[in-house]
């Protein structure tokens, strides 16, 4: 696990941090190869049930470190220059694209905890997660435009998802910045509170409190329902309910509420 990404495993919830708190977590080569070697690294671990992403000091993320990245360029180091866009026939996003959507290809719900600023680069890593929730007073900007760019950080393909396109293009075009409270109204967010990380871990332990296949396969679901036909969908809602039915756990999830106690669930296999 990288020093720039440090994670802690309790009953099944991952309490990931970005760890670069003098930098307010900018996105430097060591930050992009630490967020994608943990995902990875979660993805593998069978007892996983939720993850909460943060940002360790004042803020989620500041964006890309530019000048790590010129310095990179400069030492004549080829991943910048020849990989950061390249993607492997198993995996359409590329190198610097994973850093932000294998929140979204891990199979259990990954949930935001945002404050200070998420800007460029740091919002669309929040955007990679499934669930965001942010301090009132954070700011949040799709900053690429300031630099001349465009979101190349999977940020497109999970804005038109969760914003009306409209509003998409405007704060692309603009790189205006938008607050906490804002953010939840337009979309980018899904609540605020005045502690993130706080709610967010709450949330996480009631999410891994339930039958994990359960909750694998309503992510699978969901993510899917977005790109499918009507027909795919309905297949796919019948295959995956087929998964999990009758399995230990759902047996176990009746059991409980039958019973009126705590469920006690394994490990998916």
């Amino acid at each position: 696990m990288s020093s720039r990404v440090v994670y802690t495993m309790i009953d099944g919830v991952a309490d990931v941090r970005m760890n670069r708190p003098e930098k307010m977590n900018a996105l430097d080569p060591a930050m992009f190869e630490g967020l994608t070697k943990t995902g990875k690294e979660l993805a593998a671990n069978k007892s996983l049930r939720a993850v909460v992403l943060s940002g360790e000091g004042k803020a989620f993320s500041a964006g890309l470190d530019f000048m790590s990245f010129q310095a990179m360029a400069d030492s004549k180091v080829e991943k910048l220059g020849q990989g950061i866009f390249e993607s492997d026939k198993d995996n359409p996003a590329n190198f610097a694209q994973q850093v932000a959507y294998i929140w979204q290809v891990l199979p259990v719900p990954v949930i935001a905890a945002v404050h200070g600023v998420a800007y460029g680069g740091g919002l669309q890593v929040a955007l990679g997660a499934d669930i965001r929730i942010i301090a009132p007073e954070a700011r949040l900007s799709v900053m690429e435009i300031r630099w001349g760019l465009v979101p190349d950080m999977s940020g497109t393909q999970l804005l038109r998802h969760l914003v009306r396109l409209d509003v998409v293009k405007e704060l692309t075009f603009t790189g205006r910045v938008v607050s906490g409270k804002e953010a939840v109204e337009l979309g980018l967010a899904t609540r605020v509170s005045d502690d993130p990380h706080g709610e967010a871990m709450k949330l996480a332990r009631e999410i891994a409190s339930k039958s994990p296949e359960a909750i694998r396969a309503g992510k699978k679901l969901l993510n899917s329902s977005r790109l499918l036909s009507l027909e795919e969908g309905l297949k796919l809602e019948a295959t995956l309910q087929r998964s999990v039915i009758g399995q230990a756990n759902q047996v176990e999830a009746v059991k409980a509420n039958l019973e009126k106690r705590e469920p006690q669930f394994k490990d998916v296999s």
